[in-house]
């Protein structure tokens, strides 16, 4: 369990994170107002408190929570694929990251989470009720199976997808909830050696575009080896994909 100075630490760094963070171009305005770091605090505090219960992260030491799950959640921000977007889908979110810090950031897009585990996405639902976040809706299912759902599959914008697998694993994961025109967003460590060259021929078959552009973030996370992949969808996923549950994990394209 933390103690205050902890804490007050914490706030400290998720205060001078949001001030880096507000100086990009395009981020809306909210990361500078006062309310959006007390909103965040308080999801880290209910995360926190949850977690002495049920393991909903391995990161309890609230400035690492800071920095690795909300700072590092805010990553995307102010990029034009998310400033763009309307409907925004996060695969495999666990308790709530990045969805729920980007939800608090941008109330007037439509955020759904996504998880395979119950006691996680169940905990994201009440964080979003807790934290009065309206825009946010979730879903317990695995990506492979709800892929194929036909109110779910090609409706979004954006595709959002951290610390979940290898880029091709989790391309098949996330592409076929994918619009044509939108693309997905994948939150790597650097170096993920050889990624984006073992990716080509997912990208192929998905229906990607042949180019990752790859975004760091340095001025949030000053010495984290952090990265963003950004991949556009050109064309429709054949609906042979995602393969079934499992499949893509164990043999990936």
């Amino acid at each position: 369990m933390y103690d205050e100075a902890e804490l007050s630490n914490a706030v400290n760094s998720l205060e001078k994170g949001l001030e880096s963070l507000a100086a990009r171009k395009d981020v809306p305005e909210q990361a500078r107002e006062p309310e959006f770091a007390k909103l965040l605090t308080d999801l880290m505090l209910l995360v926190l408190k949850r977690n002495e219960d049920i393991n909903l992260t391995n990161i309890s030491e609230p400035e690492e929570f800071v920095r690795l799950h909300l700072l590092d959640s805010l990553a995307c921000a102010g990029l034009d694929e998310v400033e763009s977007a309307k409907k925004i889908i996060d695969i495999g979110s666990g308790p709530g990251f990045p969805g729920l810090p980007l939800a608090a950031l941008y109330p007037e897009k439509d955020f759904l989470l996504t998880d395979s585990l119950m006691k996680r996405i169940e905990f994201a639902k009440y964080a979003a009720e807790k934290l009065g976040l309206k825009n946010v809706r979730v879903l317990h299912s695995r990506a492979e199976k709800s892929g194929h759902d036909p109110e779910l599959r090609e409706r979004f914008d954006l595709s959002l997808c951290r610390a979940v697998g290898k880029l091709p694993v989790v391309l098949e994961y996330c592409m076929p909830f994918v619009r044509v025109g939108g693309a997905g967003i994948f939150y790597k460590t650097i170096p993920a050696k050889g990624e984006i060259e073992d990716s080509l021929l997912a990208r192929e078959l998905l229906g990607c575009s042949e180019f990752v552009r790859t975004e760091t973030y340095t001025d949030i996370l000053p010495g984290r080896g952090h990265a963003l992949y950004i991949v556009e969808k050109l064309r429709p996923t054949p609906e042979k994909y995602s393969r079934r549950e499992g499949i893509p994990s164990k043999v990936p394209l």
